[in-house]
């Protein structure tokens, strides 16, 4: 009987740790793309790279898989230092946004590719084949060229053809980057559910912030070549280690309070026309006047200034329960003192 795709979980290493980098730099043509990056990733984990262009998320990438070698450091896989090891001695597969598939070549044939090419026998080929296509949900599509796939399917040819290696680490550089809103969001809920079902350590990269909250046991957030802050998806809302961070994922509104700088998330503000209560006991309280608010469909953000000169934000919910508040209007707003995360400048 063949292994399950699990196996790659414990193949190689009962290490908690699959990949770890230390000290890794790297520079292009005198530039430095990446600086002094530490990082560690556990075995099974859904890990996320996220970042802006040119934050350097990217090369670390291609440092890790092998298409780029580091000017100073170590990459680890399993404890064994790959940082010289080229792309096709390494535990690694890697899905790109562009799926790279063969375009004369049939589903089944191109998830098997891999497969022939290191002389897998015949009956197990075919065997681990099905079982990747029945993970991706693309068995009934098997005999189809890629041209008559669309996007999604395309993707989803893409991750069977990279799992049926079971490598101890997949690597994904922003794979739902040419997909639509909606079959992105559906593709975030699948790639959630097979990496669970599979086993296999996630290494995703990424842009968007919403995909990196709503997919990841934990983020590393990128900024200049460097890493910012490490954390749960909670932990990197709730709790931004720098101003940075509050600003690059999700809304925040920076407060100088105290003679430190504190973040403080819209959908903790509470709002009311002046002179009438909040309806919340223990809050702290400001007074200032509503300049703008812009419709979002199911909330409405509301942009306040302060009486200090600073401008918050808030969201209300277009229940048809909160008041009406004209812009212009004083207002009054108020958080639980708890709601504010001291940040670094």
């Amino acid at each position: 009987m063949n292994a399950p795709l699990s196996r790659a979980l414990t193949d190689g290493s009962t290490a908690d740790t699959v990949l770890r980098l230390s000290g890794v730099r790297k520079l292009y043509k005198g530039a430095v793309a990446v600086e002094h990056v530490d990082l560690a990733v556990k075995r099974g984990e859904f890990f996320t790279l996220l970042g802006p262009s040119g934050s350097g998320k990217t090369t670390t990438l291609r440092l890790i898989a092998g298409f780029e070698r580091p000017d100073a450091g170590t990459i680890e896989l399993d404890g064994i230092d790959v940082a010289r090891t080229p792309p096709f001695d390494r535990n690694i597969n890697t899905v790109f946004q562009d799926y790279a598939l063969f375009p004369h070549m049939s589903v089944a044939e191109n998830v098997s590719y891999g497969l022939k090419a290191k002389r897998v026998a015949a009956g197990e080929c075919r065997e681990r084949v099905a079982e990747a296509l029945r993970t991706v949900q693309m068995t009934a599509f098997a005999g189809r060229l890629p041209a008559q796939l669309s996007g999604g399917q395309r993707q989803r040819v893409g991750l069977a053809r990279a799992i049926v290696n079971r490598p101890g680490l997949l690597l994904l550089d922003e794979p739902l980057g040419a997909l639509d809103l909606k079959l992105r969001r559906d593709m975030q809920v699948e790639l959630k559910h097979i990496q669970k079902q599979v086993g296999i350590t996630f290494l995703y990269v990424t842009h968007d912030q919403e995909e990196a909250l709503s997919m990841s046991s934990r983020i590393a957030i990128f900024n200049g070549g460097r890493i910012e802050q490490v954390g749960t998806p909670r932990t990197i809302y709730d709790k931004p280690a720098s101003a940075f961070v509050a600003g690059f994922v999700g809304t925040s509104s920076l407060l100088r309070r105290d003679g430190r700088v504190h973040v403080l998330r819209p959908e903790k503000v509470w709002v009311a026309p002046a002179g009438q209560s909040l309806g919340e006991p223990g809050l702290h309280v400001e007074t200032g006047r509503l300049v703008d608010e812009v419709y979002l469909g199911m909330t409405t953000k509301l942009v306040i200034r302060l009486a200090d000169g600073t401008a918050i934000e808030a969201m209300r919910a277009n229940d048809g329960t909160a008041p009406d508040l004209p812009t212009g209007s004083a207002v009054e707003v108020g958080w639980n003192p708890a709601a504010l995360s001291a940040v670094d400048g």
